[in-house]
């Protein structure tokens, strides 16, 4: 077995650090992550749209150079980029959410598409960049519900605008590596991460947050597809992948230009099962219910995995599998909860990760 391979401190200290999406959750968990490895960032987001926020929270603008912008300004990205000068580009920032999407199709296509065109041509000549990594979606692929693990050389495709806005990202990121980036000596690729949990994640239509929220109010929780199945995976497995990766673009390595991130497809958790493993440890004393309205509402895939095959082949796995990802994530809402503060907890949380057996 390889070995899990965590970032290295050497590589990013000092690099100048382009973070898009860093109002976000796994954008705020990243900043965090890049300042205790040295990293000088430069975030990049619309203002966090949730109150509470990770962003807020734990004061992330403080330990980055913060620029509220939209990527579909493409002015406004062109100019951060020539202030930033950045070495290395992770970029997260998009409308992440399926529901959303349906109701705002336009907009999401103009955010994952068009918005990481404008980043990618804002990029392009930059004398100093060595990598580009955007970040897709395990939701990517043309998904016939078979059941059976994604690789990163299947299909790509959607039922609903935000799968499609993703797979066309995809392709975006794939005309620019060709036209300009292969060209110009810098790497550029693509992760697909699967369904990420964490602590500080408060986002609308998302199973833990809806839990947390459910656990707060002392209300039911209402699940609408209680036996969908979703590779689910801890935050900082998922942004130690991205980093790991990331370095091995930026080092020229022999690296994909597509690499799916997520947990062994053998870890089958569905809604419900991640409910009832967290809601008595929030101290929720009412069980989950079935959504009576689900049937009438927008399609969402009922199974999704991934392989993951190409990740483990550069050394990155997960260090918090299955029940043990869902437990960091009680752990982290019990004690804020309890009085912590966010970002000592936060940081806590990433310096512990780093001291688990490899």
């Amino acid at each position: 077995m390889t070995t899990a391979r965590l970032p290295d401190p050497t590589f990013w200290a000092g690099k100048h650090v382009l973070l898009t999406g860093h109002t976000g959750f796994k954008g705020g968990w990243l900043a965090l992550w890049l300042k205790t490895l040295g990293a000088k960032v430069t975030g990049l987001a619309l203002a966090p749209e949730t109150k509470p926020s990770l962003f807020e929270l734990a004061d992330i603008g403080s330990c980055c150079r913060s620029e509220i912008a939209d990527l579909r300004d493409a002015a406004a990205v062109r100019n951060i980029v020539a202030a930033t000068k950045p070495e290395i580009v992770l970029h997260l920032a998009a409308q992440a959410l399926v529901r959303r999407s349906y109701r705002e199709p336009g907009a999401t296509f103009a955010t994952n598409a068009q918005g990481t065109a404008n980043l990618l041509d804002a990029l392009a000549g930059q004398p100093q960049l060595q990598a580009v990594l955007a970040i897709t979606s395990d939701k990517v692929y043309a998904n016939d519900e078979t059941g059976r693990a994604f690789r990163e050389d299947d299909a790509l495709g959607g039922h609903d605008p935000y799968s499609l806005s993703k797979a066309a990202a995809e392709h975006v990121v794939a005309g620019f590596r060709v036209a300009v980036f292969d060209k110009a000596g810098v790497a550029l690729a693509t992760a697909r991460g699967g369904n990420v949990i964490g602590g500080g994640d408060y986002s609308e239509d998302r199973i833990v947050p809806d839990i947390v929220r459910a656990a707060a109010s002392g209300t039911p929780l209402v699940l609408r597809n209680p036996s969908a199945t979703r590779p689910w995976q801890h935050v900082l497995d998922c942004l130690c992948g991205y980093l790991v990766f990331a370095e091995k673009l930026a080092r020229g390595e022999n690296a994909p230009h597509a690499l799916n991130i997520g947990p062994d497809p053998a870890e089958i958790i569905t809604v419900s099962d991640i409910a009832e493993a967290m809601l008595p440890g929030l101290g929720a004393n009412s069980p989950w219910q079935r959504d009576a309205s689900a049937a009438g509402a927008p399609r969402e895939m009922h199974s999704l995995s991934l392989d993951p095959a190409r990740a483990r082949g550069l050394g990155i796995r997960d260090r918090l599998p299955g029940r043990l990802a869902l437990d960091w994530t009680a752990e982290w809402y019990r004690a804020h909860a309890s009085g912590a503060d966010a970002r000592d907890l936060t940081n806590r949380q990433i310096a512990d990760y780093a001291a688990l057996p490899c």
